[in-house]
């Protein structure tokens, strides 16, 4: 066992090669952003990305409709 232990790759080489990545789930959100140097988690950014490229419809970005119309809807 310590042998393996021993003979392990560094997690600092394991990043490098790509088997290990940064978690983005589950983890303290100021530490992911410090961690990968972003701003914003990189999810967020897809999930954005994606509204705005293919939700040009009526829906999230949609203004809302006049009081007395949605009372009525409900």
């Amino acid at each position: 066992l310590r042998t393996f232990m021993k003979s392990r790759p560094s997690k600092q080489r394991l990043k490098q090669r790509g088997i290990l990545r940064e978690r983005v789930f589950g983890c303290d959100l100021g530490e992911h952003l410090l961690n990968s140097g972003h701003d914003v988690p990189q999810v967020l950014r897809c999930c954005s990305e994606f509204i705005e490229k293919h939700g040009m419809v009526d829906g999230i970005y949609r203004l809302s409709g006049v009081a007395s119309n949605i009372q009525k809807l409900r």
